[in-house]
């Protein structure tokens, strides 16, 4: 038995089933409160980007997950978002480093979100940035990650105004040519 729950405020209480157990219900119209959808992790094992695209128009929140993240170079890692193709450029941020060896640095950049401020192809990235819709397609994100293979943790900021509806996330190097060698990396949307 297929069940179909729509509108925004959809009456249950009434409801007679006969199995108490849902599977796959469908949701339709624009979801009102909270559900988290989990895309399909990705091995960050080959290739010089990752994308997720086909991003519900609904979409008020995005968080990017780094899971033992590696290259085989030394530029720094990069989320870029778009509404039909990646955006390079206008981004607004800073990516701060703190390392118990040699302090704080920071790094401002407008090619994309910079979650990493430095790299190495030993360094192996954990963490996570979370993008969020402030209006009208301006999209505000932060988050902080860090190397397990070095004392280095990183912590971010900053804004992208697009020119349309966000539908995907890409995920890559600031110098887009180093190949991700290890880990995964998923996206969360709500």
């Amino acid at each position: 038995m297929a069940i179909t729950i729509s509108g925004d405020s959809p009456n249950l209480t009434n409801a007679s089933l006969t199995t108490p157990t849902l599977t796959s219900p469908t949701f339709a119209g624009t979801p009102s409160g909270s559900i988290i959808t989990s895309m399909t992790a990705q091995a960050s094992t080959s290739g010089t980007s990752i994308d997720f695209t086909s991003i519900p128009s609904w979409v008020k929140r995005i968080t990017v997950l780094f899971n033992g993240v590696s290259t085989n170079g030394s530029s720094a890692f990069q989320v870029q978002i778009g509404a039909g193709s990646i955006t390079s450029a206008g981004y607004l941020g800073k990516c701060v480093e703190t390392t118990v060896s040699s302090g704080t640095g920071s790094t401002t950049y407008s090619a994309g979100y910079l979650v990493a401020r430095s790299a190495s192809a030993s360094m192996v990235l954990y963490g996570k940035l979370e993008i969020n819709l402030v209006s009208a397609n301006i999209w505000l994100a932060s988050g902080v990650s860090l190397s397990s293979a070095t004392d280095n943790q990183f912590y971010f900021s900053g804004s992208l105004s697009l020119g349309g509806t966000l539908d995907r996330v890409r995920i890559t190097t600031s110098g887009g040519t180093d190949t991700f060698d290890a880990g995964t990396i998923n996206i969360l949307y709500e």
